[in-house]
C-alpha cells in the first residue's frame, strides 16, 4: 500500500497485501472453475460429435453432416479458451504489468472465428446437396443422431453459460450461446429427417442452409459479447451503481471520472472523490480505502480499484496547472 499527498491534499490508494491475496485466490479459484468447465464440455461435445459422424457415414445427410461439424468446432473452441484461463493464472510481471487476463478475449475472437468458418462449411455443404442431391437413407437413424446431439449441446450451453456468467467471462458466456444454437440446430436435423421420410428428400439439404442461417444468428451475439470486450465495453447499470456506492460513503462529496473495464474476467475500476479540504493526507488516504471497500464489497467481480481523492477547493487549478 502506498499513498502521496501534494499542496493541494491528493491521495492515491493500493490495496493492503492481505486482500491483494485474497483476490488472487478468488481469480485462481475463477480460472479452475473456467478450466473445469472447459474439460467436462469438451469431453461431452467430442462424444456426441464422434457418435454423429459414425451416423452421417452411415444415412449420407447433409444436415446431419452439418451439425456434426459444428459440433466438433464447438468442441475444439475449449482449446484456446482453456490456453487463456491458463495464461490468465500467471502473476503480472513489468512487462505485463496487469497480468495476461485480456488472453481471455483473444480467445474469444477465436470462437468468433470458428464460428463463422463453420457457419461456411455448413453453408457449402448444404448448396453443393442442394444443386446435386443424393439420397438419405435411414431418416430415423438421422433424426435419433439429431436427438443426442441436442441433448449433449443443451447440456453443454447450460453449464458454460452458468459459469461464464458467475465468473464474469464473456468468452465463455460466448461459447455457451455457441453450443445451444448447436443444440436447436439438432432439433432442426430431425426435421429434416421426417421430410425425408415423408418423401421430400430435398428437405435435408433446406434444413442444411437453415442451420447455416442459425449459426450466423449466433455468431451476431457471439460477436457483439466478444468484441464489446475488446472495446472495454461495462455495463452501464455497474457504472451508476459504482458512483452511487461511492457518493454513499461518509465524508465523500461528489465523485467524478469513474472508469471501468475488463481484464479477463475481472473488473478494476478507477474515480477521483471530492473531500473536505481541510482533511489531512491520512484522513483522505484512509477515506479512499473506506470507499474501495465498499465498492469491490458492492460490484459483482470487481477486484481491485484506484481512488484518487481531491480537496473541495482548489483542485480544478492544480488539474489545469498540470495541463498548461
Amino acid at each position: 500500500m502506498t499513498g502521496h499527498g501534494h499542496g493541494h491534499r491528493h491521495s492515491r490508494w493500493r490495496p493492503h497485501s492481505h486482500d491483494s491475496t485474497d483476490r488472487l485466490d478468488h481469480a485462481l479459484e475463477t480460472s479452475r472453475r473456467g478450466v473445469r468447465t472447459l474439460v467436462w464440455s469438451f469431453a461431452a461435445l467430442f462424444v456426441t460429435a464422434v457418435a454423429q459422424l459414425g451416423l452421417v457415414l452411415v444415412t449420407g445427410s447433409v444436415a446431419l453432416l452439418g451439425d456434426t461439424i459444428h459440433n466438433f468446432a464447438d468442441a475444439l473452441t475449449a482449446v484456446p479458451l482453456g490456453i487463456a484461463f491458463l495464461l490468465g493464472r500467471r502473476a503480472a510481471t513489468r512487462r505485463y504489468t496487469y497480468g495476461l487476463g485480456r488472453s481471455e478475449d483473444l480467445a474469444g475472437v477465436v470462437v468468433v472465428l470458428v464460428v463463422a468458418a463453420s457457419a461456411a462449411i455448413a453453408g457449402y455443404e448444404s448448396v453443393v446437396r442442394l444443386l446435386h442431391p443424393e439420397p438419405v437413407g435411414h431418416p430415423w437413424v438421422v433424426a435419433a443422431a439429431g436427438l443426442i446431439g441436442f441433448a449433449g449441446n443443451e447440456l453443454v450451453a447450460r453449464y458454460r453459460i452458468k459459469v461464464g456468467r458467475e465468473i464474469g467471462s464473456a468468452a465463455l458466456v460466448a461459447d455457451g450461446l455457441h453450443a445451444r444454437t448447436d443444440g436447436f440446430t439438432s432439433l432442426a436435423v430431425v426435421a429434416g429427417a421426417a421430410g425425408v421420410a415423408l418423401g421430400f428428400p430435398i428437405a435435408d439439404p433446406i434444413v442444411g442452409l437453415g442451420i447455416t442461417v442459425a449459426i450466423l444468428f449466433v455468431l451476431r451475439d457471439a460477436a457483439k459479447e466478444v468484441f464489446r470486450r475488446l472495446l472495454d465495453a461495462v455495463d452501464p447499470e455497474s457504472v451508476e451503481l459504482a458512483e452511487r456506492t461511492a457518493r454513499d460513503v461518509e465524508g465523500v462529496l461528489g465523485t467524478r471520472d469513474l472508469r471501468m473495464r475488463w481484464i479477463g474476467h475481472q473488473l478494476r475500476a478507477e474515480l477521483a472523490v471530492t473531500v473536505a479540504a481541510d482533511l489531512t493526507v491520512e484522513a483522505a488516504h484512509a477515506l479512499a480505502h473506506d470507499v474501495e471497500h465498499r465498492l469491490v464489497h458492492t460490484i459483482p467481480r470487481l477486484t481491485a480499484v484506484v481512488v484518487h481523492t481531491e480537496p473541495s477547493t482548489g483542485a480544478d487549478r492544480a488539474h489545469e496547472a498540470v495541463h498548461h
